[in-house]
């Protein structure tokens, strides 16, 4: 038995928190009825000055269920999310799970050709999204699968229409679409069948992008949205009293399992406010009184920063979580300094349902004296966590290696990709790609990453993605793109070209046709243009000589 077989790490778990806990529902839609019948009264989303409690959200997702069914939607079919933070997420995630389908939440920042890609990979037969991005989606359907497009306004469920996130927002009515509010009153007190999901049927088809391939989807199943939703209920000690404030973006696998899920298990009020405005965000965690959320470093980093954020503005929260990019030291200092919250790190990935590592509610993380990486956590409970080199054997205690996760948060796989899922998921041990180590107490920490997908704020950039446009200009002979150290973002893309001869281009304009293709995430912030780009023998890019400081 090697070290990592004797969790180590259970020392450090709170006292009350146990080594493995049992799934008290086989299915999230269980979960979220069992929540119903506990506290049919209780708020379960709050958007600005409207609130939808427990009971409205079964009555709207039935009625959105039952417009699916009008739609031609079927047992299994997939129906994709493309929006922001608005309480259309949840009546739709519940109300596709009710109709026996699979939620496919879409990145709202896509542009028409990576919408296009996932719509024609998931083979989604509908798509719910803003009014004012019908546009995108008619581009992006073109030999889908998708069938139906149900447009919404994130004006709708408040009246405040606070100008700081509504200026210049108006309805409209796109030709050739449904509206969502008009199918919910349509079908208002029809009640669908029971759908008979399992615990293996998949929940969530969120997408990853790998760095050896275009994006890959990830079957989320019930069962696993189920047990990490316990998880952070447990781990993270929220109950029916408290207030998520939701702040990671809905799509991503944070805001699905540690925001959605976890105010339909509680259940307890999910707070939104349509995107991330500094002032706004932390306005509505004073008046609605939030205590946990959990969101990228750049969250925190941005309220550290803004002078109109005070310590009042957030002295309701108790816990305080990051994931989905690095922690820099010297940011959680500032935000304590500045608001007195000790932020702890959270560490998963899509294809782990979020956490497989968490630091303990009552502790504060370690700092790796060698590299100043703050600890990811333990992992949490059901979970095995192993260190192993390239020929996948343990590596010992303090060394470093890939981290290889083993839990019932696992993904069952990639969707309609086999092969791929035997290669990162064989016997259902979930390769990383992340590289770090664990020290002799069972902490763990990330120093490195084995591939070269970029990080920036917590989403997730493939550089070839990014290389494939850039071929596009006219006068690029050669691109290679890489991540760099950015003090907000963490990491931000950065681009090399070389020109064909006798062709001209700039930084800018590279940039700007980057913008134009790419979602504002991914595009490089930074050109650089070289004669030559450094190769091997045989002709590859050598991206380790570019990450080379000049």
């Amino acid at each position: 038995m090697s070290s990592y077989d004797t969790r180590p790490w259970l020392s450090l778990y709170d006292s009350d928190i146990p080594a493995d806990i049992a799934p008290e529902h086989d299915t999230a839609l269980e979960m979220f009825r069992g929540a119903l019948r506990r506290s049919p009264n209780a708020p379960v989303v709050k958007y600005f000055d409207g609130t939808i409690t427990m009971t409205e959200l079964d009555r709207l997702s039935d009625a959105f269920a039952a417009g699916l069914a009008e739609q031609g939607f079927h047992q299994s079919d997939r129906l994709a999310l493309f929006l922001q933070n608005v309480p259309q997420f949840m009546i739709a995630t519940v109300g596709t799970w009710k109709a026996g389908g699979v939620v496919v939440p879409v990145n709202p920042m896509y542009r028409e050709r990576e919408l296009h890609t996932i719509l024609l990979d998931s083979g989604a037969k509908g798509i719910v999204c803003p009014e004012h991005n019908a546009d995108v989606i008619a581009a992006s359907r073109e030999k889908t699968s998708v069938a139906f497009v149900m447009t919404t306004s994130e004006l709708e469920y408040q009246t405040r229409h606070d100008p700081r996130l509504f200026d210049g927002v108006e309805r409209s009515r796109p030709a050739g679409t449904l509206d969502m509010a008009e199918v919910l009153s349509r079908h208002e007190g029809k009640v669908p069948p029971d759908p008979d999901l399992g615990a293996d049927d998949i929940a969530f088809l969120p997408y990853t992008s790998g760095t050896t391939g275009p994006p890959k989807g990830s079957m989320n199943t019930h069962a696993n949205v189920v047990f990490n939703a316990q998880v952070y209920r447990d781990w993270m000690r929220i109950g029916p009293g408290d207030g998520i404030f939701g702040v990671a973006p809905l799509f991503h696998i944070t805001g699905l399992i540690g925001h959605v899920a976890l105010a339909l298990l509680c259940p307890a009020p999910l707070i939104l406010t349509h995107r991330f405005e500094p002032t706004v965000a932390a306005e509505a965690v004073r008046e609605h009184r939030a205590t946990f959320t959990i969101g990228a470093i750049t969250v925190f980093i941005a309220w550290t920063n803004t002078t109109t954020v005070t310590r009042e503005h957030l002295a309701c929260l108790r816990s305080v979580y990051s994931g989905g990019a690095p922690l820099p030291r010297a940011a959680i200092e500032a935000f304590r300094e500045k608001f007195g919250h000790y932020i702890r790190n959270g560490y998963g990935l899509t294809e782990t349902n979020s956490p497989s590592h968490a630091v303990p509610s009552g502790r504060h993380a370690p700092v790796d004296p060698d590299s100043g990486a703050v600890s990811v956590g333990v992992p949490v409970p059901n979970t095995i966590v192993r260190i192993v080199d390239d020929s996948d054997a343990d590596v010992a205690v303090g060394q470093v290696g890939e981290i290889v996760t083993e839990g019932p948060q696992v993904a069952a796989g990639y969707w309609d990709k086999p092969d791929e899922t035997a290669r990162a998921m064989p016997g259902g041990r979930f390769h990383t790609g992340d590289v770090g180590f664990m020290d002799e107490h069972g902490w763990f920490y990330i120093v490195d990453r084995k591939k070269d997908q970029i990080n920036a704020a917590g989403y997730k950039v493939w550089p070839r993605e990014v290389e494939d446009v850039l071929y596009e200009h006219p006068a690029v002979r050669e691109a290679a793109v890489i991540g760099v150290p950015d003090a907000y973002r963490g990491e931000t893309v950065k681009a090399f070209v070389s020109l064909k001869a006798g062709s001209s281009s700039t930084e800018e304009e590279l940039i700007a046709l980057c913008k134009e293709k790419l979602a504002a995430y991914k595009y490089p912030r930074l050109v650089e243009l070289l004669d030559e780009l450094p190769k091997t023998v045989t002709g590859k890019i050598l991206r380790r000589e570019l990450r080379r400081p000049s």
